[in-house]
């Protein structure tokens, strides 16, 4: 497996591009693993990562995120963590898990120590490069499931929220987040240039506001537009513009982070 990212460094000229790489292959990686294990008759995949590997969102994404697919369900996070470690341990990786459970949102963070050096793309021999696990085990419960084979580095059969529940919950991001982060603004503009996707799933969107204490109006058809740009229109774009840049494979993509495009994007069929 280390010889096929080796052969994957020797394809990308570029530093930056080539560390995502890797730990976009490492994401490939676990996913594989937590299928093995059987996750995703428990597990649902959402968030930006799911983009990436279901939809090839051009850019990258450092997290994995899940969603209990029956809230209350046991997680068994700690376990699974622990067979993941042992995978790829007995593949050469050195590697360090720190799990964070008893709370709504189960997490852990997957270091991989000496991986960039080894790959020529640190001089730091301790280095590591992580990828963060979080599984909401709290989700409401109306979100809708799809699954889907993907090819991304290692073939994987991911049990997914459908294109209207993973719009819903980018949307409870922009809505809800206290601070300004560009990735959530790149993907929703991303979502809304591609004009066959479905609206959010409403439902999903209410329930996952109402949990997080939103105290605005309830979303429909007719205002969730006209919502989110009330929510946008204030941001410090520029501080948006530069969170996201380090993570899209094209430089000319970052023109969907303005206000220009976004209103456009939300007020022109609203």
């Amino acid at each position: 497996m280390k010889e096929y990212l080796r052969q994957l460094m020797r394809q990308e000229a570029g530093g930056l591009i080539r560390e995502y790489l890797v730990r976009e292959y490492l994401q490939a990686r676990i996913l594989e693993s937590l299928q093995d294990h059987g996750v995703f008759l428990r597990w649902a995949f959402l968030g930006g990562t799911a983009l990436r590997f279901l939809y090839s969102i051009p850019r990258f994404s450092e997290d994995l995120d899940f969603s209990l697919i029956t809230a209350g369900e046991e997680t068994r996070f700690g376990e699974v963590m622990a067979k993941v470690k042992r995978t790829l341990e007995r593949e050469g990786y050195q590697l360090e898990i720190k799990v964070r459970g008893g709370k709504t949102v189960a997490s852990a963070m997957v270091g991989f120590t000496g991986l960039l050096y080894e790959l020529g793309l640190s001089p730091h021999v301790h280095q590591k490069l992580s990828v963060r696990i979080e599984v909401d085990t709290n989700p409401p419960a109306v979100a809708v499931l799809e699954t889907t084979i993907v090819r991304r580095h290692v073939t994987l059969n991911l049990c997914h929220y459908d294109r209207a529940s993973l719009l819903a919950g980018k949307l409870h991001a922009v809505f809800g987040r206290p601070w300004t982060k560009g990735r959530d603004l790149f993907d929703l503009a991303w979502y809304l240039a591609e004009r066959t996707w479905p609206g959010p799933n409403l439902a999903l969107l209410n329930a996952a506001l109402s949990q997080t204490g939103w105290t605005g109006p309830a979303m429909t058809a007719a205002n969730w537009r006209r919502q989110a740009w009330k929510r946008l229109a204030s941001l410090d774009w520029e501080r948006a513009r530069e969170d996201v840049r380090p993570f899209l494979e094209r430089e000319r993509d970052l023109d969907l982070v303005s206000a220009e495009t976004l209103g456009q994007l939300l007020l022109e069929a609203g």
